[in-house]
């Protein structure tokens, strides 16, 4: 369930970073934690925005090493609220705006 919330986290992140380019605000939906950061990078550096994200990321202070998300350290009881099962496990499908591989094969050409 975990792995279908990042893939749809990915979805709407590539979406938003090819509509809109490169913009803080997007990664800064992503930084919670590492695997929501891990779908935005990933989706950034399909379109070249890697260097982009990674500085981004760098400049919060965010290390390779921080895995256990921030909601954990700063709510220790976020087994309870809604919040935590919604963003975790039961995010909604998101229809991607865009045929990337479409897109990719007429560059291609």
């Amino acid at each position: 369930m975990d792995g279908w919330s990042r893939f749809q986290n990915y979805k709407r992140a590539k979406d938003l970073f090819f509509i809109h380019g490169f913009n803080s605000r997007i990664p800064e939906m992503y930084v919670g934690s590492k695997c929501q950061r891990n779908a935005a990078i990933v989706a950034a550096e399909e379109l070249g925005y890697k260097d982009e994200i990674m500085a981004y990321y760098n400049g919060k202070g965010i290390k390779w090493y921080h895995y256990i998300p921030y909601f954990m350290i700063h709510d220790p009881m976020f087994l309870f609220r809604n919040y935590f099962w919604e963003r975790t496990f039961l995010e909604k499908v998101y229809e991607s705006k865009f045929d990337y591989r479409g897109l990719y094969l007429e560059r291609a050409l």
